[in-house]
């Protein structure tokens, strides 16, 4: 039984303590068996299944109330439950959220009204296509380009490394427009899948089984009104989207931790060596204590973030930083302790633990990695 007494915490009111109790329910009933081995399908079946438990409402505003918001807390808790019981229906859900975050922060009435209904149902799967081949972490250096003819734009590059590449319905894509130079000159377009002009065909495979895909744009054509935002906006779109989803990543780190501690908990207390459990050595007791340890320290970081956002912090560039590196770095050696302690078992294909340990590793990477929050932090932590 994972620990749950965080949820006390002040950073959280019943509202947010009812939803941790009834994701974590459903998911002990649902998520049970998910098979991995084609992930593109088993995305689809999840974000079903997530839509019939009406989860995914979370993921974006509701077009038709002027008073919805996105709650960075309910996010964080549901990727968190998620994560801990499965790594793919965690990463279903937070796709749907990515995919659309600049639509709900930024959108149209009309954008938002065409898209959000049809995502927060599960109807229309969604992708964040920022990434290229020489720029990842330097989102500045974008050279996709979207040229101005008319009432359209006309897109030609590549986008590479996109979650939800090859079955998603709508994609935010960031390209040039060339307002200026670097990140002045990008800009966000809600591009559907399927137009003349873009492939999404060339999947990814990757060491834990996500639907990745590569995606590539020849004079293909989208109406100027699928702009999010100005011209010149898109640099400032897609940092103040990573801004709110970056402590979601966190809470996903967390989850996966949180399994992995309490896997490695029922281990020593079950198996026995040298004529005693596991448990009795202290060796042991020492790994059990830093695992604890890191587990509650990314809690706070991961929750203080998502708390100032919700509380009306503009920007929380900072706080969702640390959250995300500490809570990915420390829930990689939590699950490196954790496959200790397993011996053989911690590396047979198909364990839990085996696993969590292939799953951790790209959330040290996507979203910004760890060496980029450090920067992030230093930068911000300077100015101040």
């Amino acid at each position: 039984m994972a620990d749950r007494s965080f949820l006390d915490w002040p950073f959280f009111d019943d509202t947010h303590r009812a939803l941790a109790d009834h994701v974590d329910t459903w998911a002990a009933a649902e998520l049970v068996d998910i098979d991995h081995s084609n992930p593109e399908a088993a995305c689809q079946v999840l974000v079903k299944a997530l839509a019939e438990a009406d989860l995914l409402s979370l993921t974006a505003i509701d077009p038709a109330d002027p008073s919805s918001r996105l709650d960075v807390r309910s996010l964080c808790i549901l990727r968190e439950t998620l994560a801990r019981h499965d790594g793919l229906a965690d990463f279903a859900f937070a796709m749907q959220g990515l995919g659309t975050g600049a639509i709900s922060l930024f959108g149209t009435p009309e954008q938002k009204a065409e898209w959000l209904p049809l995502t927060r149902s599960g109807k229309a799967l969604s992708a964040f296509a920022l990434s290229e081949p020489a720029s990842g972490s330097d989102v500045a250096n974008i050279g996709m380009t979207a040229r101005r003819d008319g009432d359209h734009y006309v897109l030609d590059g590549e986008k590479t490394w996109i979650s939800n590449g090859s079955i998603a319905d709508v994609y935010t894509l960031f390209a040039r427009t060339g307002e200026a130079p670097g990140a002045k000159g990008l800009s966000a377009f809600i591009v559907p899948a399927g137009l003349p002009g873009f492939d999404a065909s060339e999947r990814i495979d990757v060491v834990a089984p996500h639907p990745l895909a590569r995606l590539t744009f020849s004079g293909c054509r989208i109406p100027a009104s699928s702009m999010i935002g100005k011209p010149g906006d898109g640099f400032r779109i897609a940092m103040s989207v990573l801004d709110v989803f970056r402590s979601t990543v966190a809470a996903a780190a967390l989850g996966f931790a949180r399994r992995a501690l309490d896997e490695s908990i029922k281990r020593v207390a079950e198996r026995e060596l040298f004529g005693a459990p596991m448990s009795a050595l202290q060796m042991v007791q020492g790994h059990i204590a830093d695992m604890a340890l890191d587990v509650d320290a990314s809690a706070l970081l991961v929750y203080r973030a998502a708390w100032l956002k919700d509380m009306g912090a503009p920007r929380v560039s900072r706080e969702a930083a640390m959250a995300k590196l500490y809570a990915t770095d420390h829930a990689q050696d939590v699950i490196d302790k954790a496959v200790q302690l397993h011996g053989g078992d911690g590396v047979r294909k198909g364990h839990i633990v085996e696993s969590l340990y292939r799953e951790i590793r790209a959330l040290r990477i996507y979203e910004g990695a760890s060496d980029v929050q450090k920067v992030v932090i230093a930068r911000q932590t300077l100015a101040m």
